[in-house]
């Protein structure tokens, strides 16, 4: 990226305060799916990544150069991604399970995108992964693996075979939380991306702007909430798509539109998306040192 671009990208640093204990928060991120539903871009994708302030992260680089580019945050702590989205359209995202303290003997989720990301489809994605994955030998999380021809569900929970589940055309929402359990967050964010409809927003440019709003929302749900580990009931503020407390909340968000052909077009906020442009990198895509104007 130009100077320029990195200090746009440097989004706002939020204070580190004493909210939470150490290990109790409820990690909180929110990925949201348009399969089918929008013309000429099969597959939309947004989502916020929600963590600790203190914990290091490159919210967009190229985590791979060729066979295929593939560009996404990178955790500069396990050296692993939240999600990945690779030049043939294939992208590959995960929510953590609220399981309490990450288990350091086990491999880091955050390889998971990655090794999706690294096909040319993600049907191909899903059999060849699948495959060969072992969830009992990685924390656990729930994942969406998608193309502009397929979306998947993918489970990693324990056992020795993730979970798959083709999905349908539609709008899906997917928390910290198995997709087919309602939370309040859920069918709050849910809403609100069903009122996008009703806005009459047409064309990929709008309804992208329409998304953007939704991860920028601040409003608690209401209704029931899945607890954390040990019966720890989340707080009401981690129910925001949005999320602001003294020591933890949305650090960076980001919106992939998977058009007919060619490649996504990806658009970043390096810091909360309230207060922090979302700016498109596209052009990421095509620079040989990942650097975009």
């Amino acid at each position: 990226m130009t100077p320029s671009t990195r200090r746009r990208l440097a989004g706002v640093r939020m204070s580190v305060g004493g909210v939470f204990p150490a290990g109790n928060v409820t990690l909180v991120c929110l990925l949201i799916a348009l399969f089918g539903v929008v013309p000429d871009v099969p597959l939309l994708i947004a989502a916020n990544r929600d963590e600790m302030y203190q914990r290091p992260a490159d919210p967009i680089t190229v985590l791979r150069a060729t066979q295929p580019r593939i560009l996404g945050g990178r955790d500069e702590l396990a050296g692993g991604t939240w999600l990945a989205v690779n030049e043939h359209g294939v992208v590959a995202g995960l929510t953590n399970q609220p399981t309490g303290a990450r288990d350091p003997a086990k491999r880091s989720r955050g390889e998971l995108p990655l090794a999706f990301a690294a096909y040319p489809d993600a049907r191909t994605a899903v059999t060849q992964v699948c495959a060969r994955l072992d969830p009992a030998a990685y924390n656990p999380c729930w994942m969406l693996v998608g193309d502009r021809h397929a979306l998947f569900s993918v489970e990693v929970s324990g056992g020795h075979r993730a979970g798959v589940e083709e999905l349908p055309p539609g709008r899906y929402v997917l928390e910290n939380a198995p997709l087919w359990q309602p939370s309040a967050k859920q069918q709050r964010v849910a809403g609100l991306v069903a009122a996008l409809d009703g806005a009459g927003l047409v064309g990929a440019g709008r309804v992208e702007a329409g998304l953007a709003a939704v991860l920028r929302d601040h409003q608690p749900a209401t209704g029931p909430e899945p607890g954390g580990p040990g019966g720890w009931a989340r707080p009401a503020e981690l129910s925001a798509a949005c999320v602001h407390t003294e020591r933890y909340g949305t650090r960076s968000a980001m919106i992939v539109s998977v058009g007919q052909a060619g490649e996504p077009r990806v658009s970043v906020a390096a810091g909360p998306p309230c207060v922090t442009p979302l700016l498109d990198v596209t052009g990421m895509w095509a620079s040989p040192a990942g650097r975009c104007a």
